[in-house]
């Protein structure tokens, strides 16, 4: 499946170009206000993702770090902090090994791309926040490759095509 997305400034300009399509039996879909959103339609938050990803696995590092934070600190004997006592450096080696696991529950689990940004999913989402629209069409290359030719008289901001990751 192939889907082309382009974006329109205004409502006027959405709803010609998706008359203009229907018009070559090519069937689209409005996203923008008074249409569709864009958690109706299935465009995904990446920012949610990002977070569920992070708290899954933190579920699993956070303790194993704590694990494994103990389990250096016993075998190596090390006395690191002199203050804590033995029992102290080992309680101290958990905590630090715990917060290394959530560091890593961070970096792995997607939460770069929640403080950075990415994906094409979270502009297209500041697009409609700013009152502009979308229009997307889904199916084979030929009809997106016939959608571009009609979508291109309006001058759309940006038009974007997209393969979706083919099942096996």
């Amino acid at each position: 499946m192939n889907y082309l997305v382009a974006v329109l400034p205004d409502r006027i300009q959405a709803e010609a170009a998706y008359l203009a399509l229907e018009k070559e039996g090519i069937k689209a879909t409005i996203l923008g206000k008074g249409y569709k959103t864009a958690d109706e339609f299935g465009l995904i938050d990446p920012n949610e993702q990002a977070k569920k990803q992070v708290q899954l696995m933190a579920f699993w590092l956070v303790p194993f770090g704590l694990f494994a934070g103990i389990t250096f600190s016993v075998i190596t004997g090390l006395d690191t902090f002199a203050w804590a006592g033995e029992i102290g450096n080992h309680i101290i080696g958990g905590l630090l090994g715990a917060g290394a696991g959530a560091m890593g529950s961070v970096f792995v689990g997607g939460g770069v791309g929640l403080l950075v940004g990415s994906g094409d999913a979270l502009p297209y989402r500041n697009r409609l926040n700013a009152g502009k629209y979308l229009i997307v069409v889904q199916g084979a290359e030929s009809l997106t490759r016939q959608a571009t030719r009609v979508l291109r008289q309006f001058e759309p901001e940006n038009i974007q095509g997209y393969a979706a990751p083919s099942e096996q």
